[in-house]
């Protein structure tokens, strides 16, 4: 009985956390694109978007994080032969990768509080999809356990990669042609303001 309820918390854990992951840098984009906001639009949402980041990582984020940890312990002393198979130590190395990320975005939000990060928000939408791919790996890893199809699994990832890449290429060029028709539209309505 007791094997049930700590799956059953490991995996309600495993979804806030990654809930909290995506929304997390999803606000890091948006404080980043606020620094080309006009004063006091910039400083207003800087400020209300720190107070979220921090809200979140505290409230959701890390705790997420401690449940799918101390309940994967839980299950692992209930399941102990778990330790000696090789996908169990594949996806302990996957969850330190994802251990590492969730730290470094506590490392991202004070740079982002205190004005020094240096990444775009392009950038942080790239960064955005890691934990979709340690996701995707994860959450195979446990259903297929040692038959993982390596191969195909391979392929899977590398899809989704490029799939990723593309995507965020492609909505930058439209955010940048979109910017370029706001600007030659503001420029029609000045060049007819100027003939009236």
């Amino acid at each position: 009985m007791a094997y049930q309820w700590f799956k059953a918390f490991h995996i309600i854990g495993v979804v806030v956390w990654f809930a909290g992951l995506f929304y997390l840098v999803r606000l890091f984009i948006y404080h980043i694109e606020a620094e080309q906001e006009p004063e006091p639009a910039k400083s207003i949402l800087q400020k209300q978007y720190t107070i979220m980041e921090k809200r979140l990582y505290g409230i959701i984020t890390t705790p997420g994080m401690l449940v799918t940890v101390a309940c994967a312990i839980a299950l692992l002393v209930t399941q102990p032969e778990w330790l000696h198979q090789t996908w169990m130590h594949v996806k302990l190395g996957f969850v330190v990768l994802l251990l590492g990320y969730h730290h470094y975005c506590k490392r991202l939000m004070r740079q982002l509080d205190q004005g020094t990060c240096k990444w775009t928000s392009q950038q942080m939408r790239a960064m955005n999809e890691a934990p979709t791919i340690l996701l995707v790996i994860i959450v195979m890893l446990v259903i297929f356990k040692n038959s993982l199809p390596v191969d195909m699994t391979t392929w899977v990832i590398f899809g989704l990669v490029l799939l990723m890449a593309v995507t965020i290429q492609l909505y930058a060029r439209k955010r940048r042609l979109d910017k370029e028709k706001e600007l030659a539209q503001m420029a029609n309505t000045q060049a007819l303001q100027e003939q009236a």
